[in-house]
């Protein structure tokens, strides 16, 4: 237990986490890559074609994923928001604005893989349906905590407790994208993975496993892209600080430890 508060006060130190934090980046970019492969590998030429979708099914792999991880990490988002709004952590609110363009990112992706998803299933790129139109909202969410990040960007302090108050109002978009399937009539199908055993839910394993390692893949490229956003946003707001000249002394002089 000791430990854990430990590390815990470790992270939430600028100097410390910067530390601890750099010598994961090499690892989990490998696994990134790695695991994105061979899921695509696997999704796009192993995987059975789907009885009633076709071939057509198979942007399941890459549109599931980035759904999935456009909500966890505004939800990633929401916690160091708050975090910063209360504490005023720096750390949290390097991981916080770290996230922002990684989740917009995510959402572009999904909003645009489900459109051309929804073509040939829905006979249409877009329909203003619950699911759909949440994602949208939560994509302007992610604009918006940006946004407001940048109007502000001359005082960085008032920008990140702003841009978490966005952030964190956001949060309300979060069950309203999970479960809007299942509240209001909808084009979009269910969930494609049912933990509930649902009827809706991928069975098929060799269609499963694909899209479980790109799950995977996907969060080990943002561990990879947050640390390294987050890293990069330490230096630039302590950059007065005694221990980001070290930091940069070091890596001038070519030590890596």
């Amino acid at each position: 237990m000791n430990r854990i508060v430990k590390f815990y006060h470790e992270m939430g130190s600028p100097p410390s986490f910067y530390r601890i934090t750099r010598h994961w980046l090499k690892p989990m970019l490998f696994l990134a890559i790695v695991l994105t492969l061979y899921g695509l590998i696997d999704g796009l030429f192993f995987a059975p074609t789907d009885y009633q979708q076709g071939d057509s099914y198979r942007i399941i792999f890459v549109h599931v994923p980035a759904a999935w991880m456009s909500m966890f990490i505004y939800a990633i988002i929401g916690i160091a928001g708050i975090i910063t709004f209360v504490w005023r952590m720096k750390v949290a609110e390097a991981v916080m604005m770290a996230c922002v363009p990684i989740g917009a990112l995510f959402t572009v992706i999904t909003l645009l893989t489900g459109m051309l998803w929804g073509k040939p299933m829905w006979g249409t790129y877009w329909d203003w349906d619950a699911r759909m139109t949440s994602e949208l909202i939560l994509l302007f969410l992610y604009i918006g905590v940006m946004g407001i990040y940048s109007a502000y960007e001359e005082d960085p302090r008032k920008a990140a407790r702003l841009a978490a108050l966005v952030a964190i109002i956001g949060l309300v978009n979060l069950p309203i994208i999970r479960y809007s399937v299942v509240w209001w009539t909808s084009i979009h199908q269910g969930s494609s993975i049912s933990l509930m055993g649902g009827s809706n839910g991928i069975k098929d394993w060799d269609m499963l496993r694909p899209l479980l390692v790109m799950a995977l893949a996907t969060k080990f490229y943002f561990i990879y892209s947050m640390l390294s956003r987050a890293q990069s946003y330490l230096l630039k707001t302590e950059s007065k600080k005694q221990w980001v000249k070290q930091v940069i002394k070091k890596e001038l002089s070519g030590d890596q430890s």
